[in-house]
C-alpha cells in the first residue's frame, strides 16, 4: 500500500504490513508463554494503545487490559527529572501475570521506574513489551522482554507516537522531519 504524501515525514521506517507481522510474531511468543491466560496487559497512555490493541487481538490467550498515565517533569537543563504516575490502574495486579507494554522505550527511566512500581503491588511477574526500542539513547540498563523493533536516534511519529498530539492515527511509523 503506497503511504500518503505527508509534508512532516522524511521516510518510512516500518509499513503497517511490517508492524502487523512483526506484532504477530511477537504475540506468539508471547502466547506460547503464558498458555493459562491468566496475563494482564497494562498500557502507557497515550502512545500505546495502537500497539497494546494490536497485540492483544493477536493473542492466542485470554487477556485483560488496563491502563496508567504518567507525568514526567525535567529540571531546567531539560535532563530527565521525576516521573509520577497521573492516572492509576483500575484493578489489582496482585498474584497476576503482568506485561507493561509501551509505544517506545528510550532512556529507560519511566520504563525502570513503572516496572519497580508495578513490581511492588504482588504480580505473579512481570515483564516489558515496546513496539520500539531507541537504545541509543538508553541511560539506565532495562530488560525488554519483548521488542518489534530497535530504532535510530531519530524522533518518530505513527502508530500510537505524536508530535504534539498529531500523527497517533498513522498506520506506519516514519521519521518525523527535523
Amino acid at each position: 500500500m503506497k503511504q500518503p504524501a505527508l509534508p512532516a515525514i522524511e521516510k518510512v521506517l516500518f509499513t503497517e504490513e511490517q508492524i502487523r507481522a512483526r506484532i504477530a510474531e511477537v504475540a506468539a511468543e508471547i502466547s506460547e508463554r503464558f498458555p493459562s491466560g491468566n496475563l494482564k496487559l497494562i498500557g502507557v497512555l497515550k502512545g500505546s494503545v495502537f500497539f497494546l490493541t494490536a497485540l492483544a487481538r493477536a493473542l492466542t490467550v485470554p487477556v485483560k487490559t488496563d491502563f496508567l498515565a504518567i507525568s514526567s517533569f525535567s529540571n531546567h537543563s531539560g535532563a530527565p527529572g521525576v516521573v509520577r504516575i497521573a492516572k492509576d490502574l483500575d484493578d489489582t495486579i496482585e498474584g497476576e501475570d503482568v506485561l507493561l507494554v509501551e509505544d517506545i522505550v528510550d532512556t529507560g527511566f519511566t520504563a525502570r521506574y513503572l516496572l519497580q512500581t508495578l513490581a511492588g503491588r504482588g504480580p505473579n511477574s512481570i515483564g516489558l513489551c515496546t513496539l520500539l526500542d531507541r537504545r541509543a539513547r538508553r541511560i539506565v540498563p532495562l530488560r525488554i522482554d519483548y521488542r518489534c523493533f530497535e530504532i535510530p536516534d531519530r524522533f518518530v511519529i505513527g502508530f500510537g507516537l505524536d508530535y504534539k498530539q498529531l500523527y497517533r492515527n498513522l498506520d506506519f511509523i516514519a521519521v518525523l522531519k527535523p
